[in-house]
């Protein structure tokens, strides 16, 4: 092996020891423009926004999204990693009001930007040659795909992203890279026959293997959705749900034994530990107020107020 190569090496080494430094749970590096694997993603992807699966998210017909490349200039390689959220007091199953563990923390976006930043401080230092883009879920890049092509996991019948150690309780970071690395083996799936996430969704939101389709999920209106009412057949099977769901990930396999992560980002805030029907007087400002520093301000007060209406509606 000449220089280059065991310098290509040992620098993409080094830089998911720093991932891991910064306190992300799994990384993994690819190779762009990736396998073939890549262009089948992106086939599965218009396929799903041409039959309108994706309901209001209209951010997800973003050209770019099918082009890595178009994000940063020169772009050679793509750092995959995970932040898991999974926690000993996030589990909220016995509540009247269930929110999903993703959102029961900080805002994840701004936990995994700050963390990513350090590594590019870390980039500027250690590869002085190489410009770096950093992507958290609002850019428009095929996030599971890339991070399967990284080895991080294996896109799942319940379109998450789930890993062997670490299951599906982890939300996706990347920074794009201009230097050419040493790309990790994509991830195999690891599936096989069981439907579990399809047989339990009580909406039936997951048409088809890996294919959800929005208006049926329970996730997707409780969050995304800005319609004034939550639709009948939506309604009946809400069982608590105010923001999010995680039926498809609770019964997931995968998810039966994984490492916790209990540190200060991902302890659940008191308000959301103790969600109750008092909630529903409380104004917009205090919404708001209560909002700060979460992710789940994407879910505005009047949304709330319907959610949890249209929970109480079937008790």
């Amino acid at each position: 092996m000449d220089n280059s190569q065991n310098n290509k090496k040992e620098i993409s080494r080094k830089l998911k020891e720093r991932a891991i430094f910064e306190g992300f749970t799994i990384c993994g590096i690819a190779s762009i423009p990736g396998s073939s694997r890549l262009e089948l993603r992106t086939k599965a992807l218009n396929r799903w926004l041409s039959n309108n699966y994706h309901g209001e998210m209209k951010w997800m017909e973003a050209e770019k999204r099918k082009n890595i490349s178009s994000l940063l200039e020169g772009a050679k390689s793509v750092l995959s990693v995970g932040f898991a959220y999974i926690s000993s007091e996030n589990n909220c199953q016995d509540k009247i009001f269930k929110v999903g563990k993703f959102g029961q923390g900080e805002d994840y976006h701004k936990v995994i930007y700050k963390k990513l930043k350090n590594i590019g401080r870390w980039i500027n230092q250690e590869i002085s040659d190489c410009k770096w883009k950093i992507c958290v879920d609002t850019s428009p890049l095929l996030e599971k795909a890339w991070a399967e092509e990284s080895g991080l996991g294996w896109i799942g019948k319940n379109s998450n992203l789930i890993s062997k150690k670490n299951g599906s309780w982890f939300t996706l970071g990347f920074i794009i890279l201009t230097k050419d690395l040493e790309p990790d083996k994509p991830h195999p799936s690891l599936c096989g026959k069981c439907n579990k996430c399809i047989e339990f969704c009580p909406t039936k939101a997951i048409i088809e293997p890996f294919v959800i389709q929005s208006n049926l999920c329970i996730a997707y209106h409780t969050i995304e959705s800005r319609e004034k009412k939550i639709p009948k057949e939506i309604e009946k099977n809400l069982n608590g749900w105010v923001a999010g769901c995680d039926i498809c990930q609770d019964v997931c396999p995968w998810n039966k034994s994984v490492p916790l992560n209990d540190n200060f980002e991902n302890t659940p805030k008191e308000w959301i530990k103790n969600l109750n029907i008092e909630s529903l007087s409380w104004d917009d400002k205090t919404w708001e107020e209560k909002l700060k520093g979460t992710t789940l301000k994407r879910v505005k007060p009047w949304m709330w107020r319907r959610n949890i209406r249209a929970n109480l509606s079937n008790k």
